[in-house]
């Protein structure tokens, strides 16, 4: 948690927030990556 505090004092709260935005988001965009993956594949084979 102290880090956290750190890295808001150090670089500004929009900063912070930003990078903890990014690296929530990009598990969900991973997660819809393989979906549409999965998806892709099983159109395909049903062709």
């Amino acid at each position: 948690m102290e880090e956290y505090v750190q890295l808001i004092s150090n670089v500004g709260f929009p900063i912070a927030m930003t990078f903890y935005l990014i690296f929530k988001f990009e598990k969900t965009l991973k997660a819809n990556t393989d979906s549409i993956n999965e998806l892709t594949s099983f159109l395909r084979e049903k062709k």
